[in-house]
């Protein structure tokens, strides 16, 4: 079941197309089909996993490298999968009227069914290759999203953004696993994480925590990485509502959640998630009060939202990080998705320029209210758990930095706040407070389908129903997945009720109040809190990387950049330069490393003797040949008529195929007389109608072109002499004679006696295919010029 629907999702992605050309406006219901009995499957699978089990399903793939097509459903992957299932469920039913009569929502419907697939595949995946390879899918398929409205140029360069972001990082994180895998002797990931004494012992440990974090801070926006994902709400709101809420965002904090049990003893693991984290709460809570259209005070807090995550796995709380997971992607998804209705059924982004709401679309914004609380930490919703939870983790962490555990209560309680001025901003403000702004909305507002309302309200009824009775669903999904973050299997939290723990005093419920309190302060002077911090904003700016990416950006591909100074340079349309540049960078980097280690002089020492007792008429007729082809290469830069340099190479060709006769090699020398021959045909054929030869060269470029020449035969001749002094390992030549035509009858054979022939039809089968189908494709092409030239007479051929 667990490959089933993956395959059934993936399956849909490729078919959403020609669904949709097909069922029209019914195709968002038969695609939501799939995730929706995923997320049952994964429902069902609560009970085992949150006792600590886990199904596994694997198929071999590369035993040699140890790499294997395997999949694992614990708790973790359970939660995550039920995020994706479900969320996707309701973002499908709500694209489907969202994008109606859209010209391209058959093409969205295969990016997003193609994104829920590779993030489904990234959480279920037991092994560090599988993983990466689902990661790089939701990197692509989030990039066609992103930019779906591929005729704005913010779309375009935000989708691109964020490609170039998380894909360096994803390029990181690669490495990272390969050194891993390594250091583990297995990519098996539930093998790594249940022996952390194995990555303990390693020196090269460090570096692969690094290199992985470098991907997950890329990929879940954590400072200095976080300015992509703002940026990205340039995608339309069914897509802001999925990948920046539960899924694609989540999916650098899964990573670091499924290989916490790794590292959680390593105190460099606990500072850096913890710092990094930290720092991003509060960057993003920050940024987000300063904020006023919709999308923008949603994103700048998610930012914040997975800072708190990372901070909250560091510092060893992961019952808070399991339930702040949650949490968020049940109020933050109703809240896309009703910044999406807002703007789809209202005409406006812009938060400020909103109010009275309520009295045309109820629904909606009693749904915003309740997801906009929850956001803020308002009990009895499952957002106040989270934040209690946030809390108590900062001021009693089990383990991370013990010595600054005031510091993370004090940022967590300063972000608190600022999460209540964007809560109520998104929430309270665009619907039941009074509009300020002369005039109508640009559209009539008016309550938006039902389709659009059943993922809103679905989450808003889990978020109420979190909070007040957890033990419906939040308790055995927080606990299992806390196990599993911890690697252990931890006290249960039984008391976690949003009127337990509002009712119950402690320092977490204290401060949890003062950041209420304050955040309705702040939200009430929103105008003059905007006008005071607005200096700020420069310093905000500085504090990410985006003024970075854009100036190295725009340094390799703008308009006076290293790409177009390199393509003037070199791609200047004369072959004489191609050629130049490709055999100087040869002599250069090959000449350099041969000369660097000294291979050419003691080749030559131990070339010289090895000839010693060879007849001196054997060596005549070798050096004859040799001085042939010497006078017949410097002839050919001599000749005016193109015949007589063709026949001169000629020469060169055939002195060659002799050699090849001389030692031993009687099949080489008949490939080179046969392509010699043909060569000197065609050659002929060709220039028989073409001008004499025209000088366009001066003599400093022939003299250059002369020395250019001279190395480049140099380099070949020492390759050729070191040779000499290099011992040839048998295996290779061995294995290939034994695969061929085995001595042991019943072995695997290719059944043939000439070598060459069966490396290029057997070993090397699919290269060899490949160099046809090249060939192929060559004649096609030509073939159609020449069409092309006689259907065409009056025109005298090609433009």
């Amino acid at each position: 079941m667990i490959v089933g629907t993956l395959a059934a999702i993936f399956l849909l992605a490729l078919l959403a197309p020609t669904l949709h050309r097909a069922m029209g406006r019914a195709t968002g219901y038969v695609l939501a089909i799939a995730p929706l009995v995923g997320f049952v499957y994964y429902l069902t699978q609560m009970t085992g996993v949150g006792a600590g089990g886990a199904t596994i399903v694997q198929w071999a793939w590369a035993d040699s490298l140890g790499v294997r097509f395997s999949f694992r459903v614990d708790a973790l992957s359970t939660l995550f999968a039920l995020l994706v299932t479900g969320v996707g469920t309701g973002i499908v039913l709500y694209a489907n009227s969202y994008l109606d009569g859209h010209p391209k929502r058959g093409r969205f419907f295969g990016y997003l069914m193609g994104f829920m697939g590779a993030m489904l595949g990234l959480v279920l995946a037991d092994d560090l290759i599988l993983l990466f390879i689902f990661w790089e899918l939701t990197s692509i398929t989030s990039y066609l999203l992103i930019g779906f409205d591929h005729e704005r140029e913010k779309a375009r360069k935000s989708a691109l953004q964020a490609l170039v972001i998380t894909g360096l990082g994803g390029l990181a994180m690669l490495a990272g696993m390969v050194l891993l895998g390594q250091i583990a002797g297995t990519y098996s990931v539930s093998e790594i994480v249940a022996n952390p004494s194995t990555l303990a012992a390693s020196p090269l440990t460090l570096g692969a925590m690094i290199l992985i974090l470098a991907g997950a801070f890329t990929k879940s926006a954590q400072f200095p990485f976080h300015f992509w994902l703002p940026n990205a709400m340039e995608a339309p709101s069914p897509v802001s509502a999925y990948l920046h809420s539960s899924t694609m965002v989540k999916a650098g904090v899964y990573l670091v959640a499924r290989m916490n049990p790794a590292f959680a003893d390593d105190p460099a693991w606990q500072w850096t998630l913890a710092g990094f984290g930290g720092a991003t709460m509060l960057l993003g809570s920050y940024l987000a009060t300063r904020q006023t259209y919709y999308k923008k005070v949603l994103a700048y807090t998610t930012v914040g939202s997975l800072g708190v995550m990372v901070m909250l796995i560091g510092l060893g709380a992961p019952q808070a990080a399991a339930a702040y997971i949650l949490a968020h992607a049940l109020f933050k998804g109703a809240l896309f998705l009703v910044a999406g209705i807002v703007d789809h059924e209202a005409g406006e982004k812009d938060t400020e320029r909103m109010g009275g709401l309520f009295g045309t679309m109820p629904v909606t914004a009693i749904i915003a209210l309740v997801s906009g609380l929850s956001m803020a930490g308002v009990p009895p919703l499952l957002g106040f758990v989270g934040k209690e939870l946030l809390l108590k983790g900062s001021l009693h962490a089990h383990g991370g930095p013990q010595e600054a555990l005031w510091l993370w209560a004090a940022i967590a309680t300063i972000s608190g706040a600022f999460m209540g001025v964007a809560g109520l901003q998104a929430g309270f403000r665009p619907f039941f407070m009074a509009r300020t702004v002369e005039g109508e909305f640009p559209k009539h507002p008016h309550e938006a389908p039902p389709p659009m309302l059943i993922g809103p309200i679905v989450l808003t009824a889990l978020t109420i129903v979190g909070g007040l009775v957890p033990a419906l669903f939040a308790v055995p999904l927080i606990n299992g997945t806390a196990a599993s973050i911890a690697g252990t299997h931890e006290p249960e939290l039984a008391k976690l009720s949003a009127i337990y723990l509002a009712t119950h005093p402690n320092m977490a419920l204290l401060l949890s109040g003062v950041a209420l309190t304050v955040g309705v302060a702040l939200f009430l002077a929103r105008g003059p809190w905007r006008r005071i911090t607005a200096p700020l904003d420069r310093f905000a700016s500085l504090a990410g990387c985006e003024r970075l990416y854009n100036v190295l950006f725009n340094g390799v591909v703008g308009p006076n950049s290293l790409a177009t100074f390199q393509t003037r340079l070199l791609q200047n349309g004369y072959l004489r330069v191609y050629v130049q540049v490709t055999v100087l960078t040869t002599i250069l980097l090959a000449g350099g490393l041969l000369f660097w280690q000294g291979g050419v002089v003691e080749s030559f020492r131990g070339a010289i003797p090895a000839k010693a007792n060879v007849a001196w008429t054997e060596l005549l007729f070798e050096a004859l040949l040799v001085g042939m082809i010497c006078v017949a290469a410097v002839a050919a830069t001599q000749m005016r008529g193109r015949l007589s340099t063709i026949a001169v190479l000629g020469v060169v060709g055939y002195s060659s195929a002799v050699i090849f006769v001389l030692f031993g090699a009687p099949d080489v020398a008949m490939t080179q007389f046969a392509v010699e021959t043909l060569t000197v045909i065609i050659f002929v054929f060709v220039v028989y109608h073409l001008p004499r030869f025209a000088v366009y060269s001066s003599k400093p470029a022939k003299f250059a072109d002369a020395a250019i020449g001279i190395a480049f035969g140099l380099l070949m001749a020492s390759f050729v002499v070191s040779s000499f002094a290099t011992t040839a390992d048998d295996g290779i030549s061995w294995f290939y004679n034994q695969a061929a035509l085995p001595d042991v009858p019943g072995q695997h054979a290719a059944y043939g006696r000439n070598l060459v022939n069966v490396i290029l039809v057997d070993f090397r089968a699919l290269d060899t295919l490949g160099e046809i189908a090249v060939l192929g494709l060559a004649a096609v092409g030509v073939y159609t010029l020449l069409r092309l030239r006689q259907d065409s007479p009056a025109q005298g051929g090609l433009a």
